[in-house]
């Protein structure tokens, strides 16, 4: 396998999965893993986002700097997450053991896969159609939808992050449910004891 974990998605919550996946990978679970992070960043609303009612940013922060602070911040503290740029997800395909990620450009493997893509219909990835459900916290107007899953976890290997999780359009929530599914992965890496990774003074 290419990966013990890829990242479909470089909006709030794929980029919070990696910077918590980044910070714990010199830890003893973590030796040998190798993980990545897709960054196809376009269609994410923060690109037209303010950020005013956030914590962190400071007020009228445009959400694609933060974006762009994102990347960086990931690049510069933990270049072990391998960044792919420039690519789109087309397909997702289940193989043994894992996945192949098929993009405009490239395929990969995965162990593990975490999609964090937004939750605009139609839903252009193959391959997850049938974990596509109506969104159950947006407007039904809007024709939002989600990838069904229970606390992130769609089947054996596949998570699920951010708006597309079923979580409302915010980007703490985003943010939040990244997070969240980064110390899952770290839990398992860990043989199951809960782990979660704090920088302190």
């Amino acid at each position: 396998m290419d990966f013990d974990v890829l990242i479909i998605g470089g909006g709030a919550a794929g980029i919070s999965c990696a910077l918590v996946l980044g910070s714990a990978m010199e830890k003893p679970y973590a030796e040998n893993k190798k993980a990545g992070i897709i960054l196809h960043q376009k269609a994410s609303h923060l690109m037209s986002a303010m950020l005013n009612n956030a914590l962190g940013p400071a007020p009228e922060t445009p959400g694609k700097e933060v974006l762009e602070q994102g990347v960086k911040q990931l690049t510069e503290l933990y270049p072990e997450i391998v960044q792919i740029k420039k690519e789109k997800v087309k397909e997702v395909k289940e193989i043994e053991g894992g996945f192949q990620i098929v993009t405009n450009k490239n395929k990969y493997t995965s162990k593990e896969i975490v999609v964090a893509v937004g939750y605009t219909s139609p839903f252009r990835i193959k391959g997850l159609e049938e974990y596509l459900i109506p969104h159950k916290k947006a407007k039904v107007s809007k024709d939002r939808v989600q990838l069904k899953n229970e606390d992130h976890l769609v089947k054996e290997g596949l998570y699920v992050a951010g708006t597309l999780a079923g979580w409302r359009s915010q980007f703490s929530i985003a943010t939040g449910s990244g997070a969240a599914v980064a110390t899952d992965i770290l839990t398992q890496w860990n043989d199951g004891e809960h782990t979660k990774v704090h920088d302190k003074l």
